[in-house]
């Protein structure tokens, strides 16, 4: 059967089951979503049980958009938005998108918005035409999600389409009748960094990350010029677990070389991913360092990109159905759960998870319908990769910080923009709220601000306990008076020559970035404090001043000169956003259901064996440490 001949028999029920003066003017595939179009809205907004029991008739996720020619003009519209709306609400900005017949409405008070059980959106939408989304106003602006908004304005025609053809290939009819299932390992397997993996079926091909290991000259790059893969062209999806380089940062370059196709990721995981690649690019063009993209490629990967919300079961091929789960790791983080085959087999990717309650987010998830195989990573799978507690790394970090002040020194904190900075920062904040640490300035240097202020739109992906601070005791931690933009070079010079303070700059593992200015002119005084609070990857210039390196080679403007590092280097285990090898093993005691197959991945060579060979002896699951190159039949 022809997509055509689907949409014409999947109108005739959606009529069928609408009353009989209901009109639908028009059904389309467009992404995973089947779209409604009616010159009615109206009726429809006043039942939502109708939706909800096509989108259960249907098995697919309904949408309901009105016919063009029955919106309201936008200012009528906003006039009859404010006369429904409580005035508490606080609405901030308004947006008319004409191609979908959607209205996002920005308020600071979204719940009154939205109304008990959305009775006055469905007010709103019958008297104006238009689909209402309703979004909270973030407390500090955002330029990347400014700039990703503008963009995909600008290209709202040109994205419609996309969606129309990415749906007709989901919703394509499956045609062979073999069934197997396989998982081909191309970067990421025995080592960390280039993570990148394919699902295959007879009917599809799906890849699952695909990163760079900045590290690395030699191993930067996943192996995507393998027949399994090539041409990418037949590539049907992307899967994002999250936005850190090393799962996110080649993806770009997959529409330089034929890709075409939709990248499925959490809305938090979109917006970091486009702020680390562009920052990434910036970086290595200041070093001189020969790039895999430019800024178009990540234009063009953010215009095919298609952002799922936790739970969602979403069609992304003909036989597999995705859903994203809470990984805990850094924000919109996602455990990546298929569905292949009407029940055939159930395969989760973890990414990098932290199963543990942090100050950011909840514990990883660990319960699923159905799953045959797990794919976890094992960062610290090795078995003497045992991390402290988060408080007794609160407690060491905060001994750090006074006992450098104390003796007048600074305290640089190499993190990555997203995640450590921001657990480092909620630390930070309460101690000297509560007095536990002197009012010192804390300096947020290279991309920790606008990665903050990322954090702060997306309040739903923080755990519960931040949320209440920051939604009924009005205290939000990233608004402390104590975080204070290095915006310059000139004011970066005026931290570095000024009295004690904390410094947080990028990147995480000293491969570039902000942290290098701060390292060469504080590194050779020994009243100051690196204080290494995250994962430095084998090869990495933290990695060696780990080590114990007293001289190490620095890069700047393409030319090379030797820091000494005199300061005093301190690693303060416990705010690692991944598992430590012993909540690895409780993950996998109480993940329910128990998968058949365990693979791990995303760790040096001894720690993936590790892992694999004890969870065996000690659950008696079947494990695996694939290589890369490697091809594992599932079923």
């Amino acid at each position: 059967m022809s997509v055509e001949e689907v949409l014409f028999e999947l109108k005739r029920r959606v009529q069928s089951k609408l009353p009989p003066d209901i009109n639908v003017t028009g059904l389309e595939f467009e992404g995973p979503e089947l779209v409604i179009y009616t010159d009615d809205p109206r009726r429809l907004a006043d039942d939502g049980e109708i939706i909800r029991s096509l989108a259960k008739d249907l098995r697919k996720r309904v949408v309901v958009r009105p016919d063009l020619k029955v919106l309201a003009d936008p200012e009528v519209a906003k006039n009859k938005i404010q006369e429904v709306v409580p005035k508490e609400a606080v609405i901030t900005d308004y947006y008319f998108d004409g191609e979908t017949g959607e209205v996002v409405i920005e308020a600071e008070k979204p719940g009154l918005v939205i109304g008990r059980h959305g009775a006055t959106l469905r007010e709103i939408t019958k008297f104006i035409g238009w689909t209402p989304k309703v979004v909270r106003t973030p407390p500090v602006r955002s330029s990347t999600i400014a700039n990703i908004k503008d963009y995909l304005r600008s290209v709202q025609a040109e994205r419609k389409n996309i969606l129309r053809t990415v749906g007709r290939k989901i919703h394509r009819d499956v045609v062979s009748k073999d069934q197997w299932v396989r998982i081909s390992t191309l970067g990421g397997c025995r080592e960390v960094g280039r993570s990148c993996m394919l699902l295959s079926t007879p009917e599809s091909r799906i890849i699952v990350d695909c990163g760079i290991n900045v590290g690395s000259d030699d191993s930067a790059t996943p192996f995507l010029y393998v027949p399994e893969v090539y041409p990418l062209s037949q590539i049907d999806a992307v899967v994002l677990t999250h936005a850190h380089l090393d799962h996110s940062g080649l993806v770009p370059m997959l529409y330089k070389y034929g890709y075409d196709g939709p990248i499925y990721c959490t809305p938090p995981t979109r917006d970091l991913y486009v702020l680390l690649q562009l920052d990434y690019i910036e970086v290595a063009g200041r070093e001189g360092k020969r790039m895999a993209y430019d800024s178009n490629m990540i234009r063009q990967a953010l215009k095919h990109t298609i952002t799922l919300n936790y739970g969602d079961v979403t069609d992304i091929a003909p036989d597999v159905k995705l859903t994203m789960h809470n990984a805990g790791h850094i924000l919109g983080s996602s455990i990546a759960h298929f569905h292949i085959g009407e029940g055939l087999y159930n395969v989760a990717f973890t990414g990098d998870f932290k199963y543990e309650r942090t100050r950011l987010f909840d514990p990883a998830v660990n319960s699923f319908p159905r799953l045959e195989t797990l794919v976890t990573e094992a960062t610290y799978g090795g078995a003497n990769s045992l991390q402290p507690s988060r408080k007794e790394a609160e407690t060491n970090l905060l001994k750090v910080v006074k006992d450098t002040i104390k003796r007048g020194g600074k305290v640089i904190i190499p993190a990555f923009a997203v995640g450590r900075s921001q657990e480092v920062m909620v630390v930070l904040e309460e101690a000297i709220r509560r007095k536990a640490l002197d009012a010192i300035p804390v300096y947020l240097d290279g991309m920790i601000y606008e990665a903050t202020a990322i954090h702060t739109t997306y309040p739903e992906y923080l755990n519960n306990d931040l949320r209440e601070l920051i939604f009924h005791r009005g205290v939000n931690p990233f608004l402390a008076e104590c975080f204070v933009q290095v915006e310059s070079p000139a004011r970066r010079t005026e931290v570095i020559d000024g009295p004690p303070c904390v410094v947080l700059a990028t990147s995480g593992m000293l491969n570039g970035g902000p942290i290098m200015e701060y390292l060469k002119r504080l590194g050779p005084d020994e009243k100051n404090t690196l204080v290494i609070v995250g994962y430095q990857a084998e090869g990495t210039l933290g990695r060696r001043i780990q080590k114990g390196w007293k001289e190490v080679p620095l890069s700047s403007e393409g030319k090379t000169q030797t820091a000494k590092i005199n300061l005093d280097v301190t690693t303060v285990d416990g705010f690692s956003g991944h598992s430590d090898r012993q909540q690895l093993m409780e993950y996998l005691r109480r993940i329910y259901p128990k998968p058949g197959r365990v693979l791990t991945n995303h760790g040096d060579e001894s720690s993936c064996l590790d892992l694999a060979s004890s969870v065996y002896k000690r659950y008696r699951i079947p494990t695996g440490a694939p290589m890369n190159l490697e091809t594992v039949r599932l079923i």
